[in-house]
């Protein structure tokens, strides 16, 4: 029998394991049926903290709700700060962990964490692509994981299943697919998103990563200063930072937002 802790970063929800031990050894069938919200727990996501390898403080394993393992997430993250957190006795004013996207530092302010993740690549603006026979132009930008970006005028309004699903599965981003987010700028220095994730293949109510590449594609555009404030469709705002180099690419890209526990209970022996 094995603990399990229930964990949201603005509302993106996951099932947290320990397995410091490495006992824990998940297939991807029974990360999805714990993940299957009608007849498991219910998450976007899994998190197992595991040993570090390469000279962070811990390895942070992230699958999706289909139990396909993921580079990163951004508020999956979060919330794997403040768990290890949580198994340190609450001590920790810092820490760092390994991700397949590379190194995520996070640091503990109040009852938030800010994480700094990875330097974005692969970015590429105004890629004309069709989306259920309408055009639209999509910018796109990896922030750990994949993500193209469609800004909106009418965000509520959007069918996200409809234009996410036809994103994520657009031919320009075969074989591995994307993500895929939807903008409307509400001012300057404010965007609202919503994001349809791979893996989830449905809309969640907030995506780290996603909230880093919308902020980025909102300065690349607009030329608007960091930090950038960013709502997402769980009613939460965050608030992403970043630096452009002289080559125009973006270093030290912060995530600042909350990371809750919800409840904790017993994994069943056989799953």
């Amino acid at each position: 029998m094995s603990k399990f802790w229930k964990m949201n970063g603005a509302g993106n929800d996951f099932v947290v394991v320990d397995n410091l031990d490495q006992s824990l050894n998940l297939s991807r069938e029974q990360i999805a049926t714990l993940c299957q919200r009608q007849r498991g727990i219910g998450a976007d996501g899994l998190l197992a903290v595991e040993p570090a390898e390469n000279g962070a403080d811990y390895r942070m394993r992230y699958y999706n709700a289909d139990g396909g393992e993921a580079e990163m997430c951004g508020n999956g993250a979060r919330c794997f700060a403040k768990f290890v957190n949580y198994l340190s006795e609450n001590s920790l004013e810092t820490t760092s962990f390994e991700t397949m996207a590379g190194k995520i530092s996070a640091e503990f302010i109040g009852d938030n964490v800010r994480v700094q993740l990875s330097n974005p690549f692969d970015q590429e603006m105004n890629i004309p692509l069709s989306l259920e026979g309408d055009t639209f132009q999509v910018h796109s930008i990896n922030t750990g994981v994949p993500h193209a970006i469609v800004f909106v005028d009418d965000l509520a309004g959007l069918d996200i299943r409809k234009y996410g699903a036809a994103t994520r599965y657009h031919e320009h981003f075969a074989p591995s697919g994307t993500n895929a987010n939807f903008v409307e700028v509400i001012s300057s220095d404010t965007i609202a998103i919503r994001t349809y994730e791979r893996g989830v293949e449905d809309e969640t109510l907030a995506c780290g990563t996603g909230m880093a590449a919308c902020a980025l594609m909102h300065h690349e555009l607009n030329s608007v200063p960091s930090p950038v404030k960013v709502r997402v469709a769980g009613g939460d705002t965050l608030e992403i930072g970043f630096e452009q180099g002289e080559d125009g690419g973006y270093q030290n890209v912060t995530l600042l937002g909350p990371a809750e526990f919800t409840f904790e209970g017993t994994l069943s022996n056989p799953l």
